[in-house]
């Protein structure tokens, strides 16, 4: 089932104590909202509306930097009103079309829960993540401790999904004398039917400074880091220029093959499927389907990378070596960095690109080809 998300990370998070906005402070080594437009976009959720503090654009957009299908819009003095921006930027999305409503606080989301709610809300015009109370609840009255029954009471979670017409139409009706407290409010006020699917105790919300600690604690398990290594090679022709790294060099030969024989790209789009356990090179762009040749290796790699964020991982940093005794890497080694984290979406140094010789031994060191090798790290979902 098709449907988009917003992800409401406009709050300035003032309980979470000092500090940026607590959607944009660090977790397990990115931010706290990329946990979850990463998590709705592997689950299929497209686009990703991420609603932002006008002030915290830039650092939005560099902490979500290489996310495919995301918007951004500014949001709005309250969350409703943040929630409504998000809306107005699907104005081009079917009626009929789920979307999903998730605070950025809540990082722990999986696509368990996403199918759990669009499941839920055959039948429904609405479908809310929800935990039956397990505490004792007390209210601090004057000169009193009243203990409230919490019989048929259950503790709201986002994400919460709706039929996006059903949700534009409650927004309208609303009268905003007081503010909701969440958009199921919103269409149970208008009328609409929305039921409630099983939460989970690791949608918490982030809110003050010791939850953080508790997210730490949980991020460190929540990821699994696999290694990947590559290796690629490629004989000298007759030429004029070479590939290397998604850079061209003015050279006296060229590498052969079936591609643009860009050898460092070649290494490490292996290396990245290696690390995803996705097979190799040959099996996604057979040598021998004539539509690959002279195309250019960049596409590889893209192809590759996309394949990481589909699971729901990212990319955490890539080491390429290239081996040959000519041309010359390091006046180029800045340009190939730049070009490499610009295909992967990723800051420079992430991004290694280191060469060798082999002092004049084997083919490399004879000058019949050049090798690259090159390894790879990446974060996925447990």
């Amino acid at each position: 089932m098709s449907f988009s998300a917003i992800v409401v990370a406009a709050g300035s998070g003032l309980r979470a104590g000092s500090g940026p906005p607590k959607a944009w402070r660090d977790l397990g080594g990115r931010a706290v909202a990329r946990w979850s437009v990463e998590a709705l976009a592997a689950a299929g959720a497209s686009p990703v509306v991420v609603v932002v503090a006008d002030d915290m654009r830039s650092e939005a957009q560099r902490a979500l930097a290489g996310l495919s299908e995301v918007v951004f819009v500014a949001g709005g003095p309250t969350r409703a009103a943040s929630v409504q921006a998000g809306l107005a930027a699907l104005a081009q999305q079917g009626p009929d079309r789920p979307v999903l409503i998730h605070d950025a606080a809540r990082p722990f989301v999986t696509r368990a829960h996403v199918q759990r709610l669009l499941g839920a809300l055959t039948g429904a015009d609405g479908a809310v993540l929800a935990l039956p109370l397990a505490d004792t609840l007390k209210r601090d009255e004057p000169n009193h401790l009243a203990t409230p029954a919490r019989d048929g009471l259950w503790r709201a979670q986002t994400p919460q999904a709706f039929e996006l017409a059903v949700l534009r139409r409650g927004y309208g009706a609303w009268d905003f004398q007081t503010d909701p407290t969440d958009d199921a409010q919103v269409v149970t006020g208008a009328g609409g039917r929305v039921v409630l699917a099983p939460g989970d105790p690791m949608l918490f919300k982030l809110t003050y400074p010791e939850d953080f600690a508790m997210a730490e604690h949980l991020a460190s398990g929540a990821r699994q880091v696999r290694t990947g290594l590559g290796y690629d090679a490629h004989r000298w022709g007759p030429g004029d220029a070479v590939w290397l790294c998604g850079v061209r060099i003015d050279h006296d030969q060229t590498l052969v093959g079936h591609s643009d024989a860009d050898a460092g790209l070649h290494a490490l789009t292996d290396a990245l499927l290696g690390a995803l356990g996705a097979g190799d090179i040959g099996e996604h762009f057979p040598p021998t389907d004539p539509q690959w040749r002279g195309v250019s290796s960049d596409r590889f790699l893209a192809h590759a990378a996309d394949l990481v964020r589909a699971r729901g991982g990212q990319i955490v940093n890539v080491d390429v070596t290239l081996i040959c005794e000519r041309p010359k890497i390091r006046p180029h080694r800045d340009a190939m960095r730049a070009r490499l984290a610009e295909i992967l979406g990723l800051l420079e140094d992430q991004v290694s690109v280191k060469a060798t010789t082999t002092e004049g031994m084997g083919f490399t060191g004879r000058q019949e080809g050049l090798a690259a090798q090159a390894i790879a790290t990446i974060e996925l979902p447990r």
